[in-house]
């Protein structure tokens, strides 16, 4: 259902992906990097799809760890670009932009910790019967 407290959590994780997306677009003027935009996009597209696939938990599950998966290689992306950048007058203050994907992984472990106790108690009261 879509009122579970995964789904609260997933949806903080895409909403992550959003306002990467929306601070990362100064990283795409000075840098020309569109893979930001394109994993956003990606990441967005993915919560959204796992959100509404509450009745199957298993890609549920499968959908928030390709997210993570992405997540961190955008982290990697971002570490690179701002160990790259050089600060100067241009540009004189590091952004925030890493911070955000690793909000989202954090939002998607406890989404996956929720899902897998859910299937357990699902698993437990169809043995009951």
């Amino acid at each position: 259902m879509l009122q579970r407290i995964q789904t609260i959590w997933t949806f903080l994780a895409v909403l992550a992906a959003v306002f990467l997306f929306v601070t990362g677009q100064d990283v795409i003027i000075l840098s020309s990097i569109p893979v930001i935009n394109i994993g956003c996009v990606m990441l967005v597209l993915v919560g959204l799809l796992s959100v509404f696939n509450f009745k199957n938990r298993k890609r549920q599950i499968l959908l928030n760890n390709i997210s993570i998966i992405i997540n961190a290689l955008l982290i990697g992306v971002l570490i690179y670009w701002l160990l790259k950048l050089s600060g100067g007058i241009q540009f004189p203050e590091k952004g925030i932009e890493p911070i955000f994907p690793l909000i989202a992984i954090i939002c998607l472990l406890i989404a996956n910790v929720y899902i897998k106790k859910d299937e357990r108690l699902v698993k437990s009261v169809d043995r009951l019967r």
